[in-house]
This record gives structure tokens, sequence and C-alpha cells, in this order.
């Protein structure tokens, strides 16, 4: 649906003609997510390069009436930054919004714009003696924009918390083309509403955001490195309670790698192989880290360590001798996704439960599908140092991807009742976007709904910012 001749000159004179995207060839890689789950059409791609041009945009839009779909790296994995199929909507890019505008070392903040790409912050946060710990797969991709707005994770969540943990204050556009500037570098402030969490984790469905004050914390001095195995999950959380009491709370990561991730890894990714001798059913891969370079904090990783395997709470375990080895330990984590898409279709959930209840939710769900989804072969893995496991479940060998992901909805129900059973999560660190906004409307307490629908329509009531996400 071609857009109204004027307006499009107008947008196209807001960001210049060169920002503005119109072909279908130019505009494809703006159309399709990670997954391949959605691929839409958009009327065309805009990418202004100012908070100014962000606003002129969404105030011209708003007037027209015309639906926009923010966009950042386009890494995320539910299909929230994906436009509908009807090419009624603008895709508005923040790639160009890409400079850091200041850092305070003495502060510990970096203020950025929506588009920079999160490797790009840790380097310089590094330059400058800092950590910015915000740390995951598509780092060297995605945009700490998007990061906010879908509340990112990542693996060192359970020592400094989520995206929403480390930013102090944003610059949004809204709805209506206001800018409202909320970039405070503050530690405390108690005035009223914090209304910068309505839009961390909103998906842009209330607004841009175009700018980020950002928490940054001491540099690594001294790192600990183990990859541990497990004949029992249940040892999971009997581990990380003894590896946080010895450490002072200094576990940055404790990651949960199934066997059968380990051999697919093994199998399918260069320069990954298995380190142990035997095979184990279960592996976590820990680690320590400390801004103190008098710490000794080896010390104590190495209590942990003997003290879990005389107990047996652990059976073997390869520890980093340098960071060359620890980085080939993590390659085995960080490739566990790309290994399963060699082994065909994987119905994915990214699912919380409280830490206590990891090692149930994995016993009672692999029982489950093994129940309902003969020969189907569960990959549960991630950061279960904070409750969240991503349950995949990759297909029988053999069988036909399409049919067996055509039972998506059916495997959802089996994997989220349980969840609720244990007053969890349905989407831990991913988000809702498109994928899952019917699981939202099955699970969410009326309530809830309730109250994020009066959000939505209080501060976007023609419901021109990202529609069709999060919430309806």
């Amino acid at each position: 649906m071609p857009l109204d001749q004027a307006l499009s000159d107008r947008l196209a004179a807001i960001v210049g003609p060169t920002a503005c995207i119109t072909d279908a060839k130019d505009m494809a890689a703006y159309l399709h997510e990670e997954r391949g789950l959605y691929r839409g059409r958009a009327a065309m791609v805009l990418r202004p390069s100012t908070t100014a041009e962000v606003a002129a945009v969404v105030a011209a839009c708003a007037a027209a009436k015309l639906p926009i779909v923010p966009q950042g790296g386009n890494t995320g994995l539910c299909g929230g930054a994906s436009p509908h199929e009807d090419a009624s909507e603008v895709i508005l890019s923040l790639s160009r919004m890409n400079k850091i505008r200041a850092i305070d070392p003495v502060n510990f903040t970096m203020t950025v714009e929506a588009g920079c790409i999160l490797a790009d912050i840790q380097a310089k946060a590094a330059e400058q003696n800092c950590l910015f710990p915000l740390s995951l797969a598509a780092e060297g991709s995605c945009q700490i924009g998007g990061n906010l707005a879908t509340n990112a994770g990542g693996i060192n969540v359970l020592r400094y918390g989520n995206t929403r943990d480390l930013a102090l204050g944003l610059e949004v556009v809204l709805p209506d083309g206001r800018i409202w500037n909320g970039l405070r570098a503050l530690g405390k402030d108690n005035t009223g509403y914090a209304l910068r969490q309505l839009f961390v984790g909103a998906e842009g469905t209330l607004g841009i955001i175009t700018a980020a004050v950002l928490k940054l914390f001491p540099r690594t001095q001294e790192t600990a490195t183990a990859l541990c195995a497990l004949a029992d999950v249940n040892a999971v959380s009997q581990l990380l309670s003894r590896a946080r009491a010895l450490s002072g709370d200094a576990v940055t990561a404790f990651e949960l790698i199934p066997r059968i991730g380990l051999e697919m890894c093994a199998k399918h990714i260069a320069g990954c192989s298995d380190p142990f001798a035997a095979s184990h059913p279960w592996y976590v891969l820990i680690e320590f880290s400390t801004s103190r370079p008098d710490a000794a904090i080896r010390d104590a990783f190495d209590r942990l360590l003997e003290g879990a395997f005389e107990d047996g709470t652990i059976v073997d375990a390869v520890v980093a001798s340098s960071l060359e080895q620890a980085k080939s330990l993590w390659r085995l984590r960080e490739s566990l996704p790309e290994a399963q898409k060699h082994e065909g279709g994987s119905i994915k959930h990214d699912i919380s439960v409280p830490v206590s209840l990891v090692p149930d939710f994995i016993t009672q769900g692999m029982a489950a599908i093994a129940a309902h989804f003969p020969g189907a072969r569960c990959v549960p893995f991630g950061h279960v140092g904070d409750g969240n496991v991503h349950f995949n479940v990759s297909q029988p060998v053999g069988a036909d991807s399409t049919a067996y992901i055509g039972r998506w909805a059916e495997m959802n129900r089996i994997v989220h009742d349980l969840v609720m059973t244990m007053n969890g999560s349905i989407s831990a660190e991913h988000g809702i976007g498109r994928l899952k906004v019917e699981e939202m409307l099955h699970y969410k307490d009326p309530v809830e709904l309730d109250l994020m629908r009066r959000l939505k329509h209080a501060i976007d009531p023609s419901n021109l910012m990202n529609p069709g996400k999060v919430v309806r």
C-alpha cells in the first residue's frame, strides 16, 4: 500500500533522501527476523540520525495515523521489531544514532544513543578502566536501544541484573512526537513515578528510546572459570548456593549445558570439542570475577570445586588456566543455539522459575515432552543462576521439520502450563513481540493485562507505536 506522496516526501525530507529506503530489495534486510518466523512488508524504512529527526518523523506519522515499527539491530527472537505483512507501517531504524555522548568514570556512567552497538559500549567502558556488564551472544550487532526495549538479560544477570537494572535515565520520543528528556545520571531520584521503567521492556509500544544513561562498574581484574560435570541435574541448586556463599557473591555466571547440547556443539561447530575423557549427563559453566586485584578469588574457586567434588556434587571439572582456555569453554555454551540449527526444527522456550525449582522444572518438563512428543530431544540450557532456562526441544531424528514446527502451540501449552504451576514466567529475557502475544492473553493475570492496556491507551491512544506487539 503506497503512502500518500505528500507524506512520503515529507518523511524523506526529514531524514534526507539517502536515509529513506523504499526499494524492495534495499528494504529486505529490515523485513525479516533472526529465527525466520516472520517476514513482513513496510511502506518504507526511515533512518534518522538525531533525536530531533526521530521526533519530527513520529509527529508526522501521528498526524497521518501511520503506524511505526522501531528497530535496532534486529536481533530479537520474538518478532518485536518485525513489521506486519500488509505494508501498513513504516520501519524506523535507529542504527545511525550511534554516538557515545558522554562517559564519566568517576560517576561510573555513560550516556549513549540508542543505535550504539553493545560491543562498542563495552569497549568504550574498558578504555576508561570500567565495565559495562551486559553481555549476550548478539553483542557484536545488537543495539542498546533494542536491549533496553526488550529488557535483555544475558550471561551476567546473576551478578549485575537485567538491562533494566543498568539504566539510570532515558531519552524517549513519545507517540505524539514530544521528547521526554530523562537523561539523569543519578543513583537516587525519588521524585515520583520512575517513568524510565515504563519504556524499558515495552518493546517500542509506548515510545522510542533514543538515548540512555548507563551504569558502569569497576573493570574486572581477576576471573576464574571452570566447566563442571554433574551426575544429576538436582545438584545444580546446591552447587549454586555453595558458589555464592564461598565467593562472597562474586559468581558472575552459572550456565547449564546438557550432554546432548555439548554433543551437538562438538559435532557441528568448528573449534568445539568435549573437554572430558568420560561423558556426563549435565555440565555447569561457572565463572567468578572480581574488580579487586588482591581478592585471591582463585582460592575461593578452588575451595568450591574441592568441596563439591568431595561430597559428590560434581564428578569432574575442567578448570581454565588461561584466557584462551576460558574462551574455549565459553564457546561450548555460546555455540549451543547455532549447533541446534543443524539438527533440524527446534521449538524454543525462554522461561524462568525460582532457582530452587529449576531441577524440578527440567525433570518434569523432559518427562512431559517424552510422553507427548516421542523422539523429540530436549536441550535445556542457559542461565540457571537466575532461574532462566532455554527449554529448547529439537525435532526427532529424521522427522519432517515443517510438521514438527507446526506443533509449536501444542508444545507451548505443555511447557508453559508447567511453568505457571511453579509461579514462573513464559518470557525470561527475550520479550513478547509478536510470538507470545497469545500466550500473554492466556496466562497473564487479567488485572495485569488491564493495567497494561490502560497504560498503552493513555500514552499511545491511536495505537501507532509498534501495534500488535506485547499486548492487545
